[in-house]
């Protein structure tokens, strides 16, 4: 991979997220009922971020959890075997609750596919939202975010990635040529 350019920085991604928590606010008219799942591994870092910014902004703590669709790929020539549930943490009753999905960039959409049917296995949300750092287009699935930090429209030889501080000890978002 060849590095082109530096798309966000620490700071621009923050000041993202904060837009992205003021969004996901406004459209489920406050914090009631709400849940975060972080996609491991980035969407993980970011799902935190999330709650943090929800219990600055509105007083709120949010159940954090996280999903690992290793389990759930389609690209998998078996099926996901019952044990594949204790790859998933998800700290609510999912019956009354609205989940907000968390990843750091959409692709092709089959990550997001995969967390779905690992939520699905564990019981049925009230609601599913999709909040992503990075939709960078490119879709194979008819799969759509509800909250975008940036879109990024991208050649399918490149590369969009997403570095966060308690994983990549540093937080920013680079494109590199493949």
């Amino acid at each position: 991979m060849e590095y082109k350019s530096l798309l966000m920085d620490g700071a621009q991604i923050h000041r993202t997220m904060a837009r992205l928590t003021h969004e996901i606010i406004e459209k489920n008219h406050g914090t009631e009922g709400l849940c975060l799942l972080g996609i491991k591994r980035r969407g993980v870092p970011l799902a935190m971020m999330l709650s943090e910014n929800l219990r600055r902004f509105e007083g709120a703590e949010i159940p954090v959890g996280y999903i690992d669709i290793s389990h759930y790929r389609d690209d998998r020539e078996t099926p996901a075997a019952p044990e594949a549930a204790a790859t998933c943490s998800i700290p609510c009753r999912l019956e009354e609750t609205t989940v907000i999905l968390v990843d750091d960039v959409l692709h092709t959409g089959r990550t997001v596919r995969a967390a779905i049917e690992a939520i699905f296995r564990q019981g049925r949300p009230k609601a599913i939202q999709l909040a992503v750092l990075i939709d960078r287009g490119h879709r194979e699935l008819p799969i759509r975010p509800d909250f975008v930090g940036k879109n990024i429209p991208t050649a399918k030889t490149e590369k969009v990635l997403v570095k966060v501080e308690g994983i990549d000890g540093e937080t920013s978002v680079s494109l590199y040529s493949l």
